[in-house]
């Protein structure tokens, strides 16, 4: 019974009745857990928690509702400092002000605008960790941060993202714009991107300054006319017998890497991370699995008889077909580039044995466009066309990778000179 009862001082403050004004010694003596009106102001309290921490509370009555305000902790705020602040709240209340909900707004506000002093850089940083397990390989944020790191961070990747303007980005890109278009390219639309994550996540407003069209596009050179198209320096076509003649004389797993894919028209990091149980022998294919190629859609490579022989003769000690000289790992890219240097050969590149095959294919043969396309994995430039044509050629493209690797083991020029009988 005795549990429901309310304390005579606490129905005396609920009842309007004055509470005794505590002195300081009084005050520091109250230590029973709960909540002890001090007096000579309305509804100013010391509670004691369970534990024996104390904070100063005002009690007070807002637009028809109870609402307990925290004053701060006892004895840092002092009983004098208490009965101050709690004045101060009641005047505020008298005059219709509601100190919780100053509170509040002055919170949102100090929150908008810390949200809003988020830096670029760390703006970056925040969404290319989002989207990071989108990318394909860790090569990709690389070269995210990279650019962003070498053109956009040195101009304004310290100020607030709010900040960043179309004078800024216009900064960052106008040095690069014609040396390096298509580096600058990508980073504007990288810059972008960010900004865009940037706006949705509240930390600016109004336009994304980096956009093309209808703003930049008035404020740089076209890139589809100004950017010069490097293509990877590639071996005539003419010469990929020869060439390869003097491969197989080189040793080494990097040598027989390259062997492969020139026979197969792949890329370089397409075999060096080839595994065994991507080469199906009875069928003559080599299965790559999507997520290691460049467009993301599963590639089956038909395998012509010198490919298949290159693969018999490999020991299997690894998982990987080339595996690199450090256990468990794949061969470097440099890897295959030393032996072209090997050969003397720094005037072609691994990739440009695509070219090489492409060009034949143009040349040499009469295997139709789309099944020379499919064979290095290129999508369709008709969207219509691709969506139509949902096979990938693989019997054709079988008799093409046999073609191709029958002209790979002529060498041009080369002639059986036969012995003439004498005339009797």
């Amino acid at each position: 019974m005795a549990e429901n009862i309310v304390s005579s001082k606490l129905m005396g403050q609920m009842m309007g009745q004055k509470i005794k004004s505590l002195a300081s010694l009084e005050v520091q003596r109250l230590t029973k857990p709960g909540l002890h009106f001090v007096g000579e102001v309305a509804g100013l309290a010391l509670l004691v928690s369970a534990t024996g921490a104390r904070s100063w509370i005002l009690r007070a009555t807002i637009a028809g509702k109870r609402r307990d305000m925290g004053l701060g902790g006892f004895p840092d705020v002092t009983l004098a400092d208490a009965r101050r602040r709690a004045r101060d709240l009641r005047e505020q209340i008298d005059n219709g002000i509601d100190p919780i909900g100053q509170r509040r707004e002055a919170r949102a506000a100090l929150m908008a605008a810390t949200a809003k002093a988020m830096t670029f850089d760390q703006c970056a940083a925040a969404y290319i960790e989002v989207h990071r397990p989108s990318w394909k390989n860790a090569k990709h944020a690389a070269q995210w941060e990279s650019t962003l790191n070498s053109y956009a961070s040195p101009i304004f990747g310290a100020l607030p993202v709010a900040a960043v303007d179309t004078a800024l980005i216009v900064k960052a890109l106008a040095p690069i714009w014609q040396a390096k278009t298509e580096t600058a390219t990508r980073l504007r639309g990288r810059i972008e991107s960010i900004l865009d994550w940037a706006t949705t996540s509240k930390f600016r407003e109004g336009d994304n300054p980096a956009r093309w069209r209808g703003h930049l596009e008035n404020l740089l050179a076209d890139p589809a006319r100004s950017k010069r198209v490097v293509h990877h320096p590639a071996l005539p076509w003419q010469e990929i017998g020869a060439f390869l003649a003097a491969l197989r004389a080189q040793e080494g797993v990097g040598a027989l890497a390259v062997q492969f894919a020139i026979l197969t028209a792949a890329r370089s990091g397409e075999v060096r991370l080839a595994t065994w149980k991507e080469i199906d022998f009875d069928a003559a294919l080599w299965v790559i699995p999507a997520d290691r190629m460049k467009a993301g859609r599963e590639h089956r490579i038909p395998l012509s008889s010198s490919a298949l022989e290159l693969l018999r003769v490999l020991p299997r000690t690894s998982d990987l077909i080339f595996p690199g000289a450090r256990q468990g790992r794949p061969l470097s890219d440099m890897s295959l580039t030393a032996v072209l240097r090997r050969m003397g050969r720094d005037d072609i590149t691994v990739h440009g044995f695509r070219s090489s095959f492409r060009d034949w294919c143009s040349e040499c043969s009469n295997f139709p466009r789309e099944v020379c396309e499919h064979a290095l994995a290129h999508s369709l430039v008709d969207k219509v066309e691709a969506a139509y044509r949902r096979g990938d050629l693989i019997e054709k493209r079988a008799l093409l990778m046999q073609a191709w690797a029958n002209y790979c083991a002529t060498i041009p020029g080369e002639a059986n000179v036969l012995p003439m009988r004498a005339s009797l």
